[in-house]
């Protein structure tokens, strides 16, 4: 038995639907990186990838001790590609929550942002501004009158909610043809956006094509 043996053993039938999630799972990541906003929580990808990491490991803890090269080299493989899973997870997770601690307060108060979240995210966002607001009124909150407490003050037309900046300029890529063209809000400016073609442009004008999978972000 050679290398390419155990390389088809260890991948098995399930090759190409785990390759697809690692592409899907690089996909996710990058634009969530690149994206100045929260995107929506991927939940099936996750369950999938989650699984498979739980299952890996499980397979490495009953494998340990074995005395076998071929198990031996088996198991070199599957925590090679174990700790490429839980690379792009723990990145893709650490991305997602710099934007929650930053941005907490405009998601809880905006059901399509709130409903980006997952549930642990939801509830690690909630417990994040709970501590918030309670360090603000013992350091300084309690010292002021209680119309000027809020953090959610809009007076004098200035919000005091922190918004991700939806002209942020950003890098995409047109996965297909798209036929209606991308308008520049405020501007007389709109283009057409061909398969493979890349721009640079503001957020607002493709977040729809890329939420729907029209484009992506790198």
């Amino acid at each position: 038995m050679d290398i390419d043996d155990i390389l088809a053993e260890v991948s098995g039938d399930g090759s190409p639907p785990e390759t697809r999630d690692l592409q899907e799972l690089t996909r996710a990541w990058v634009t969530e990186r690149s994206a100045p906003e929260l995107l929506p929580w991927p939940s099936d990808l996750m369950d999938r990838v989650l699984g498979r990491i739980h299952q890996q490991i499980e397979v490495v803890e009953e494998q340990v001790g074995n005395v076998d090269p071929k198990t031996n080299f088996r198991l070199i493989i599957i925590q090679t590609e174990l700790e490429r899973f839980k690379y792009l997870v723990r990145s893709f997770l650490r991305t997602r929550m710099a934007k929650i601690d930053q941005y907490t307060l405009y998601m809880l108060s905006n059901p399509t942002q709130t409903a980006r979240l997952s549930a642990c995210e939801l509830q690690y966002a909630n417990s994040h501004q709970t501590l918030l607001e309670a360090h603000y009124r013992s350091s300084f909150l309690s010292q002021f009158p209680t119309s000027l407490q809020r953090l959610d003050d809009t007076a004098g037309g200035i919000s005091m909610i922190e918004q991700p900046d939806p002209d942020a300029a950003v890098f995409v890529r047109a996965l297909r043809n798209i036929e209606e063209p991308v308008v520049i809000e405020g501007t007389d400016t709109d283009f057409q956006m061909r398969r493979g073609d890349v721009y640079v442009v503001r957020w607002s004008a493709v977040q729809e094509h890329v939420l729907s999978g029209d484009a992506e972000l790198i």
